[in-house]
């Protein structure tokens, strides 16, 4: 490898790892809001996103496709259903974020790439390799174990791995890079989010009647902490292989386990760290299955 490409590799794995850190500590900045109402706070990250990518794909001179997605009726039929799942995933998670349940959005995005695979099968037709239906098998399990832990199915985290999921499949189907698809699904999602703020503005316990300063100044800055790992995230991917991104969006719910269980003290019993266990040896095996096919496939091109 050249000192150009290792430049640019090294500066890859330095965007991505950004990336997946900032999306896992974005927890502590949700949690810094949890005195509001979560509606609200996703109607304000909403707002304040599409501010914010507008101006960046203004300045990257990427307006037009979005524009163009925005005016074809089966594109935009795309774009807006991946912005409904978009907006679901957002809601679910800064609500289990201020409600305490962060465990259980860790959990979510665990099982969401097992539950990809499950679309797979029987949405595209793909058939499932041995380890990939053994790991299956370890994430029913888990839920089966959780759902005995919580006196209830984990339906936070399936909600979440469900629509993550599902956003990735219709993802595949819209023809933009990140950024722009991005912005394309917050523009479709800007009128109902602008009603939300105006409530948010008429309520006595809304945002801007209650919040302090740096309060607001956070909830202004929600746009921000959505597109800035997105950025490195693209910056990322035209920079590495997926072998190398794939493992790293592990990164997410390891950190959301983590400030759960050490730093805001949700309940981690031996039956809930035993379901967690069983995803994680679920998540082994797919993940193996991945970079050995991966492998072989580069091997058989060469």
């Amino acid at each position: 490898m050249s000192d150009g490409s290792a430049q640019h590799a090294r500066a890859g794995v330095m965007s991505g790892l950004s990336a997946y850190l900032m999306w896992g500590i974005i927890t502590i900045y949700w949690k810094l809001l949890d005195d509001f109402d979560a509606f609200e706070l996703i109607g304000w990250r909403i707002v304040t996103a599409v501010v914010l990518l507008l101006a960046v794909v203004t300045v990257q001179r990427s307006m037009k496709p979005v524009i163009a997605a925005l005016t074809q009726p089966r594109m935009l039929l795309r774009v807006s259903m991946a912005a409904v799942l978009l907006v679901t995933n957002w809601t679910l998670y800064v609500w289990a974020v201020v409600n305490e349940h962060v465990m259980e959005t860790a959990l979510g995005y665990f099982i969401a790439p097992l539950l990809t695979s499950v679309i797979g099968v029987f949405v595209l037709g793909e058939h499932l390799r041995s380890k990939q239906r053994i790991a299956l098998v370890f994430a029913v399990a888990a839920v089966a174990v959780l759902t005995v832990s919580y006196g209830r199915p984990p339906v936070i985290a399936l909600a979440i791995a469900a629509s993550w999921a599902a956003y990735g499949l219709l993802k595949k189907q819209v023809p933009l890079k990140p950024v722009e698809s991005l912005t394309a699904e917050t523009i479709v999602l800007l009128p109902p989010a602008v009603l939300l703020v105006a409530w948010s503005f008429s309520r006595d316990a809304g945002i801007p009647a209650t919040a302090s300063t740096t309060e607001i100044v956070l909830v202004l800055f929600t746009g921000l902490i959505t597109a800035v790992p997105l950025l490195l995230f693209a910056h990322s991917a035209l920079r590495l292989p997926l072998t190398l991104i794939g493992p790293l969006q592990y990164l997410v719910p390891v950190i959301n386990f983590l400030l759960g269980w050490l730093a805001y003290d949700e309940q981690l019993d031996s039956a809930r760290f035993a379901g967690f266990l069983l995803v994680w040896i679920g998540l082994l095996f797919s993940l193996s299955d991945t970079l050995r096919n991966r492998v072989s496939a580069r091997s058989a091109s060469s």
